[in-house]
C-alpha cells in the first residue's frame, strides 16, 4: 500500500539545513512523514525553517553547529538521534565555495576554509552518524559533492578538491559499512540555483546556463529528490554511488569556460 508520507517514522537529520539543497532536502524529509533535526550554523537560519516545517505540522529539532568542529558536532549527532530516537537517514549538505581563481594567484591559506567545512566536515559528521546507524541496526548516508568531485573547473581548484575528497570518503566508508547495513552514496549537482552559486558567480548564475545540455538552472528541490531516493528503500541496493544532477555536464566530452 503506498502512501504520501513514505518516511513516516523514520528519524533524519540534515547539515547545512538552513539555505540551498539542504533547506529543500529537510523541507522534503518533513512532507514525506520523517521526524527531521536541523544542524547549521546560522541560528537564525534554522529557526525560521523550523516554524515553517512545524506550520506545516512536521516534526523537527534544531541544532545550531559548525560541522568543521569536533565537539560541535559529535554533540549534535548524539543530541539529534536521542531525541529522535535513534537515526536511520542523514543528509549531509553543509558546504563553501571558498576562495576562487587560478591555483598560482590563491593566498597560501586559501585551503583552510573550505577544507574545514566541506572535508573535515563530512567526515566528521560521517564518523558519528556510521556510529549511531550501526548502534540501531543500520541507515543511509547521503554527502553532497559536485561534478567537480568528478572533473576539474577552472578557478574551482580548491572546491573541485574538496568535492573530490568527498567522493573519496563516502566510496570508502560505503565500503567499510555494507556489511553493517549503512548504505553511503553521495549526489554530484551541477549549476543550481543557490545562494552558494550566487556567489560563485559574482550575483550572475544565469551566465553559466550557456554551458548545461539541458540551458537551465537546476533547482535544490531536485537534487533533494535525487537524495531522498538513494536515502530510501528504494535505492536498498545502492551504495558507494555517485549520483549526478546536472542537466548533462558530466556526460559532456569536455568542460567549457564558466
Amino acid at each position: 500500500m503506498q502512501t504520501d508520507k513514505p518516511l513516516s517514522g523514520q528519524a533524519a537529520m540534515v547539515t547545512g539545513a538552513a539555505s540551498g539543497i539542504g533547506r529543500a532536502c529537510a523541507l522534503l524529509l518533513a512532507q514525506r512523514g520523517a521526524t527531521v533535526g536541523l544542524v547549521d550554523r546560522d541560528a537564525d537560519g534554522l529557526e525560521i525553517l523550523e516554524s515553517e516545517l512545524r506550520a506545516n505540522g512536521a516534526l523537527t529539532v534544531i541544532r545550531p553547529a559548525d560541522v568543521s568542529n569536533p565537539e560541535a558536532i559529535a554533540d549534535a549527532v548524539s543530541e539529534l538521534a536521542q531525541a529522535l530516537t535513534g537515526l536511520e537517514i542523514a543528509i549531509n549538505a553543509a558546504g563553501i565555495e571558498g576562495s576562487l581563481g587560478p591555483l598560482a594567484e590563491l593566498e597560501d591559506d586559501a585551503l583552510e576554509a573550505p577544507f574545514a567545512v566541506n572535508v573535515r566536515g563530512v567526515f566528521l559528521a560521517m564518523k558519528h552518524e556510521i556510529r549511531a546507524m550501526r548502534k540501531s541496526g543500520g541507515g543511509a548516508i547521503v554527502n553532497m559533492c559536485s561534478i567537480y568531485g568528478v572533473n576539474g573547473q577552472p578557478r574551482f581548484g580548491l572546491y573541485a578538491a574538496t568535492k573530490h575528497a568527498v567522493a573519496g570518503l563516502t566510496k570508502t566508508a560505503a565500503l567499510e559499512n555494507a556489511a553493517a547495513g549503512v548504505r553511503i552514496n553521495a549526489v554530484a549537482p551541477g549549476p543550481i540555483a543557490t545562494p552558494l552559486l550566487e556567489r560563485a558567480t559574482g550575483g550572475d548564475p544565469e551566465r553559466v546556463v550557456r554551458n548545461i545540455p539541458m540551458r537551465r538552472l537546476g533547482q535544490p528541490e531536485e537534487v533533494a529528490r535525487a537524495a531522498l531516493w538513494l536515502a530510501s528503500s528504494e535505492a536498498g541496493f545502492v551504495t558507494g554511488h555517485l549520483l549526478s544532477v546536472d542537466g548533462g555536464m558530466i556526460a559532456q566530452a569536455a568542460n567549457t569556460p564558466d
